[in-house]
């Protein structure tokens, strides 16, 4: 009898909980995001799962060096107003054109040019649309997006 309970406790409970535990269990997810010299990015919408572990790569596919056509992706908090928080990023050139207090920010890359990628890895945030900008002054106007957590 014992044997019994132990074979179907093997084939029928076991594998529910761990479909279970894959239902629930946070994704690493790994992104590659282009950017290139004419101020583009090669996606302009980024979907995930809340809690999802995110694994963000951003490749600088043209040639110009970071000075020129520099480029960063910064993922923008809630409430924060795109325009605004590119205008405070303009004086943060020492930083990468990040304002050094990173209010307004869940997460960014550094600023790379052309030829070179970097690598973040961060938690996604609160179900919700947030926005994704390039911060080097001038690019948030055409590189920008929406990173959707479901």
């Amino acid at each position: 009898m014992n044997f019994l309970l132990t074979l179907l406790t093997l084939l029928f409970i076991n594998p529910l909980t761990n479909i279970e535990k894959e239902l629930n269990t946070p994704e690493k997810v790994e992104i590659v995001i282009e950017s290139n010299d004419q101020m583009k990015f090669n996606l302009s919408e980024i979907t995930v799962k809340e809690g999802d572990t995110v694994v963000l790569t951003l490749k600088h596919v043209g040639k110009l060096p970071k000075a020129a056509m520099g480029h960063n992706w910064v993922l923008l908090a809630e409430g924060t107003e795109m325009a605004p928080f590119a205008q405070a990023a303009v004086q943060a050139r020492d930083n990468d054109y990040i304002p050094a207090d990173g209010e307004g920010t869940i997460v960014y890359t550094e600023l790379i040019g052309g030829g070179e990628e970097t690598t973040i890895e961060f938690t996604a945030p609160a179900a919700g649309e947030y926005i994704f900008i390039c911060s080097f002054p001038g690019h948030y106007a055409l590189m920008n997006g929406k990173f959707i957590v479901e």
